[in-house]
């Protein structure tokens, strides 16, 4: 060793003598840093208890408590058995199989647009996924959310009688809306901006505003173009209504769950992740179990076959595989609740995969 390497040796050992005995100056030092220490480790200690409060509690009740819509045919609806179905439906049963390996380990909780966020806030529920549209103000304030299930935007429903086949008719129409919703305001600002007099009725309550526009109390129910869909056949007469054409507003809908809590985000996430990124591979629920011998790589990640991805997020690395068994992929749940061969007859639209001309989009999972 040279005599300049010597010397910063002997140089490293007098200061650090000094910091663990000198009362006035290092050891003062060292016993701030020793403070930081434990309070960095205390708070590390914290975070991980509380990175499973949702988790630990899910498996301790042995279910999920799922916010869902009140009634929305295609989405969130009962029969008269209780039994439930529904695009919404379809992704809470996926994170039961994620986490249970069993979709019938989920209950089902129906909220109204107002209490919605209070009921997820307050523990009601352990995810919401009702037809809730996904803003800046949301996600900051209300809760955390995992990704979009369905692209809609706001539109207009008429009786067929009227004659009018576009929104910019409806001059001296009587509009049912919400009070104080943002549909009153997209529907407020978009017919002022193209200079169309029109006259509100506004309700509490969604329940309200259905009731008014069927007994014909109104002329125009303002909503999202897939509640729409959905209500129109809830119409006493359903084929005497129209949809226009219009879509004045993006209101990309997904699940979301309560700030905080990483990784329960994660799980949600990545349930509905699992759902789309198995359409775009042609994975199915009736090829999945042919598809486990597969040497495709990707394919493999995605199943869980290769790598440990599951267990990262406190799932089994097959969760995905399970998902797909027993729910399917997005595009079998969009075409059994809402597609062209269901009442409601939505087209996939913007809600086809990226590959196949629409914007449906998931991060890969490898």
């Amino acid at each position: 060793m040279s005599d300049a390497e010597l010397h910063v040796r002997d140089g490293k050992k007098e200061f650090l003598s000094k910091l663990f005995t000198n009362r006035s100056t290092g050891g003062v030092l060292m016993r701030l840093v020793v403070k930081i220490v434990i309070i960095a480790a205390f708070v590390l200690a914290v975070a991980t208890a509380r990175a499973d409060v949702t988790l630990g509690a899910v498996k301790a009740k042995g279910f999920i408590q799922c916010g869902v819509s009140q009634g929305l045919p295609g989405f969130s609806n009962p029969d008269d058995q209780g039994n439930w179905t529904g695009l919404e439906v379809d992704f809470c049963r996926a994170m039961a199989t994620a986490i249970f390996n069993d979709p019938d380990a989920v209950k089902f909780t129906p909220l109204s647009e107002k209490v919605q966020f209070a009921a997820l806030n307050a523990g009601e529920v352990d995810v919401l996924a009702r037809n809730t549209a996904w803003t800046m103000s949301r996600d900051s304030d209300l809760g955390e959310f995992i990704g979009v299930s369905y692209y809609d935007g706001q539109g207009f429903m008429v009786p067929k009688a009227l004659g009018i086949s576009s929104a910019l008719k409806l001059r001296g129409a009587n509009l049912c809306l919400i009070k104080g919703s943002a549909n009153e305001l997209n529907a407020v600002n978009y017919l002022d901006v193209n200079k169309v007099a029109f006259k509100t009725i506004a309700f509490e309550e969604a329940d309200q505003v259905f009731t008014a526009y069927d007994s014909g109390q109104c002329d125009v129910y303002t909503t999202s173009r897939s509640s729409l869909a959905a209500l129109r056949t809830r119409l006493s007469e359903p084929d005497k209504h129209i949809v226009l054409g219009q879509t004045i507003s993006k209101d990309p809908l997904g699940p979301l769950v309560r700030d905080g809590d990483s990784q329960w985000g994660d799980i949600a996430r990545w349930t509905l992740n699992c759902m789309i990124n198995a359409e775009e591979a042609g994975l199915s629920s009736t090829n999945v179990e042919d598809m486990l011998s597969t040497d495709r790589l990707p394919i493999r990640y995605l199943l869980g076959i290769e790598g440990d991805l599951g267990t990262k997020i406190g799932l089994a690395n097959d969760f995905c595989a399970n998902i797909i068994g027993s729910i399917g992929n997005y595009g079998e749940s969009f075409a059994r609740n809402v597609g062209p061969e269901t009442p409601l007859g939505l087209e996939r639209g913007i809600n086809a995969l990226w590959s196949q001309g629409g914007i449906l989009y998931a991060p890969p999972i490898r």
